[in-house]
């Protein structure tokens, strides 16, 4: 069952979630090398940059979205997000810096984060979150894959690839496309 976030209640589980199933990510890899505030970042993320916070029912996943037009509490989110960070909050800067160069100037919805931990991961509760996710978008929809073998699974979800770039001495990420409905 997929199901809207209780912030006040599920925080901490969310973040830690997240951090589970990005932690072999190359993106958070640069991002975060010794692994330190990773669940924080994804809280700080969820609760403050982005809108909506989809989890599966035992938090066994989660997936972060906007909607065309969403604007960041940047008051509250810039303190969260360096004190998730620390010295490495310049990079989380240009991380945002970079991904915002690549995305399509047409309204969009937008796909922050999806992930789910290692224990449920290729038994559907990322494709359950996904469609739940796109169920409500009514617009064109648009991500950055970080790992390249996640392409596929965004694929069969109607994404293709529009373009690729390095983020500085860093890894490469995959800007990806799905139409409207």
């Amino acid at each position: 069952m997929i199901r809207a976030a209780n912030w006040e209640h599920e925080a901490e589980a969310i973040g830690d979630a997240l951090a589970r199933a990005f932690h072999d990510d190359p993106v958070i890899g640069w991002l975060l090398p010794d692994g330190k505030g990773v669940a924080a970042m994804f809280v700080a993320l969820a609760r403050h940059i982005h809108a909506i916070t989809d989890v599966a029912g035992d938090i066994s996943g989660a997936a972060i979205w906007d909607p065309p037009g969403h604007r960041p509490d940047e008051e509250a989110g810039i303190p969260a997000l360096i004190a998730a960070m620390g010295d490495r909050a310049p990079y989380g800067m240009t991380l945002d810096e970079t991904m915002a160069r690549h995305r399509p100037e047409q309204p969009h919805w937008y796909l922050a984060q999806i992930g789910t931990v290692p224990e449920v991961q290729g038994t559907g509760v990322g494709g359950a979150l996904m469609r739940e996710g796109l169920a409500r978008c009514d617009g064109p929809v648009y991500l950055e894959s970080s790992k390249e073998s996640n392409i596929p699974f965004y694929q069969r979800h109607g994404f293709e690839v529009t373009s690729r770039f390095t983020l500085p001495d860093g890894p490469p990420v995959w800007g990806m496309w799905r139409p409207a409905p």
